[in-house]
């Protein structure tokens, strides 16, 4: 494979520019600066190897999305996506240049020091898509509610019969009146932007249980669906960011994806472990951690899991029952001898990850 040519991409919105490193230890060469545009890329790599499985080809992943990656590999070019955070750097480095970067891409693309990140299809990537915009409509009630809820309270308007934002709280919000034309001006407003935030939410959420039936994710969904905890919105959200469980080899190579293991600093006999690393997912790490907050109480097999559980294979309800039994168990131990509540949450989220990397090993997920 000595006439193997390495490919660095700098991707922006509106250029990218190419570098080229051959094989052996030359160093890389700019080729130059063209337009964002598929297919004259293509047409440039042609020029560099009519042969183009001779080609292996990188760029960062980051707002410019996949699409690049998929069309190269459609036309048989070996081209993978990398992370930017862990592209290595040079201490001391203090001029970062376009021209730069792409000439480090293909220098490291050829040493195979580049860490390479999963690609989804099209399709995954357009639920994805479709979840995150559902958490930022959900963020977006959020501050909706909470502009609102100051607002009453600046004005003397303090919500004290049970809980904010359920339908009584509603009845009572939409009561408060004001003398001041200004004032009912900015209530009105307040009111009809949580309206509207909360109609958002509600939309979107509809539209993300029409578009996983059908879809490739389905079957996992429904499997993780049968888990305490996981309902159709978090399986759906871990379903969308994962992909196939089956690509981590090891319980903790995912549960390291998922910023859940210890950060460690390591010196001769010296062991010293620190927080969360908190790199990787943290779309997923965040819906784990919601997720284990339903462990407080014994196992039990209620009416709505049982029925989430319709048509789930023996076992993987049975990797399910063994997570219950596992974390309600592991919660009350931790509560008894008095572990500090969030690193005992952060460890059950770690196990729950576990148990759900076992049962993406399940070929037949459902009945």
């Amino acid at each position: 494979m000595s006439n193997v040519r390495y490919v660095g991409l700098d991707v922006h919105k509106d250029s990218i520019v190419m570098s080229v490193a051959e094989s052996g230890n030359a160093d890389a060469k700019v080729l130059g600066t063209f337009p964002n545009d598929i297919n004259k890329i293509i047409r440039q790599l042609k020029k560099l190897s009519p042969d183009l499985s001779l080609l292996r080809v990188c760029y960062e992943a980051g707002p410019t999305g996949f699409g690049l990656s998929r069309r190269l590999k459609k036309e048989g070019i070996d081209c993978v996506v990398v992370a930017p955070s862990l592209v290595p750097q040079k201490s001391g480095l203090r001029i970062k240049t376009d021209r730069k970067d792409s000439r480090k891409l293909a220098h490291y693309l050829r040493s195979g020091d580049l860490t390479e990140v999963w690609v989804p299809d099209e399709q995954t990537e357009a639920l994805r898509d479709l979840e995150r915009t559902r958490d930022d409509a959900k963020n977006a009630e959020r501050t909706a509610r909470h502009q609102l809820s100051k607002f009453l309270l600046r004005n003397d308007r303090a919500y004290r019969d049970g809980r904010e934002w359920t339908a009584k709280h509603m009845i009572w919000v939409r009561q408060q009146k004001f003398d001041d034309a200004c004032r009912q001006c900015v209530m009105d407003d307040y009111v009809k932007a949580a309206d509207d935030a909360t109609a958002r939410v509600k939309q979107l959420m509809k539209h993300i249980e029409i578009f996983i039936e059908g879809h490739a994710l389905q079957p996992l969904v429904k499997a993780m669906m049968s888990f305490r905890g996981i309902q159709i919105l978090s399986a759906t959200v871990i379903a969308a960011e994962i992909g196939d469980l089956r690509r981590f080899k090891t319980a903790r190579q995912f549960m390291a994806f998922l910023g859940l293991v210890p950060s460690e600093s390591s010196s001769g006999n010296s062991v010293r472990r620190g927080s969360l690393t908190k790199t990787g997912n943290g779309h997923v790490r965040r819906i784990l951690i919601e997720a284990v907050q339903h462990y407080r109480h014994r196992p039990v097999l209620s009416a709505a899991l049982r029925k989430r559980q319709e048509g789930i294979s023996k076992e993987v309800r049975d990797i399910s029952w063994q997570a219950q039994q596992r974390l309600c168990s592991r919660l009350t131990h931790f509560t008894n001898s008095g572990k500090p509540r969030n690193k005992a949450i952060v460890a059950l989220a770690r196990e729950l990850a576990g148990f759900l990397w076992s049962l993406g090993q399940v070929s037949q997920l459902l009945a």
